[in-house]
């Protein structure tokens, strides 16, 4: 039985994604010379999973000689959103503060980042009152 397709990206599927944010259009070719020579993969594993990036609705495709040429059509932001809401909604219950407060407590996140997570927090709160008015 044929898995279910994820509406998130794979980190070989993301590594895709980011040489045709970077680039805006590429061919099969394109994407594997734009890879670093530890992560280069065959034209047919490149292109296997351009089609499955197709299938999940992240990127469109079209014919230019003989060869076909991939664009995104999501952004960088939407994706990484869409795979946050993903993570929120599967590892922490739905709840965004059980994640920042995971965050906070079990991982290696020093001073300055506590901090900028301080000021967004408080630019967040100030938004909120503003549009509640």
């Amino acid at each position: 039985m044929a898995r279910k397709a994820s509406s998130t990206l794979t980190e070989a599927e993301s590594r895709i994604m980011d040489v045709l944010w970077q680039k805006g259009e590429a061919s099969v070719h394109d994407v594997i010379e734009a890879t670093t020579d530890e992560k280069k993969q065959a034209y047919t594993t490149v292109q296997t999973f351009l089609g499955i990036l197709k299938d999940k609705g992240f990127v469109e495709a079209r014919k230019e000689g003989r060869a076909f040429l991939y664009r995104p059509l999501l952004s960088r932001a939407a994706a990484r959103t869409q795979a946050l809401k993903h993570l929120i909604g599967n590892a922490f219950g739905g709840s965004p503060s059980a994640l920042a407060q995971h965050l906070l407590k079990d991982s290696d996140i020093d001073e300055i980042e506590i901090a900028t997570l301080e000021q967004a927090i408080e630019q967040a709160l100030s938004k909120k009152e503003s549009d509640d008015e």
